[in-house]
């Protein structure tokens, strides 16, 4: 893994992923957030000042980027939530079946390897009726945004960590057996719409 990987890619990418719009997104969903809750890619925390400390119990997180872990790790130190965060991958989650009350996805599922396996993952340590919260972004509604995205993702993946535009994160939710209870989508103010495009909501086990 070169410099690029290691350090500048990672810190390029918790800069944008703490921007402006991209976290008022957080805003909407991290929030709801209840019991305890497991993080896929947590990233350099920053869905962590979003949590409501009088609903949640503990804060467990994957994240396989030793980069970005530091960086979060930093970030939990300033906060009174209890966080576990350890290194691992969506694709095999190091939990129990029925462990937790609630999963949060936040910009995660565009850089997995496998998103039906890492899905199947949430599901399978959601307890009986526990609540899958998303916010992504992905492939784009309008065919010819739809063909920018197509043509800008084999460029953009090696940029962005290995992020891919043109999945369809809710669709693959529900194709997981998790039951969409609520969502929105639109695409993103104040930024381009190739990259714009995006999807938030709750489904449940």
């Amino acid at each position: 893994m070169g410099v690029y990987d290691r350090f500048i890619g990672p810190a390029l990418i918790a800069c944008a992923c703490s921007a402006g719009p991209i976290s008022r997104q957080r805003e909407k969903v991290v929030p709801l957030a209840s019991g305890e809750v497991l993080e896929l890619g947590m990233g350099a925390g920053a869905n962590l000042p979003f949590y409501n400390k009088a609903q949640v119990t503990g804060v467990f997180a994957v994240e396989p980027n030793e980069f970005m872990r530091r960086r979060a790790l930093a970030v939990a130190a300033e906060t009174d939530l209890p966080v576990t965060l350890v290194e691992g991958v969506g694709e095999s989650l190091p939990y129990e079946a029925g462990r937790f009350d609630c999963v949060v996805c936040t910009y995660t599922l565009c850089t997995v390897h496998d998103v039906a396996k890492t899905l199947a993952e949430a599901r399978r340590v959601l307890k009986p009726g526990g609540r899958f919260l998303f916010c992504e972004h992905g492939r784009a509604p309008d065919e010819d945004v739809y063909r920018w995205q197509r043509w800008i993702e084999p460029l953009w993946k090696p940029i962005g960590g290995g992020c891919h535009l043109t999945r369809r994160p809710a669709a693959a939710i529900r194709d997981a057996g998790l039951n969409t209870r609520w969502q929105e989508q639109f695409y993103l103010p104040g930024t381009p719409r190739p990259m714009g495009w995006t999807e938030w909501g709750e489904a449940t086990v």
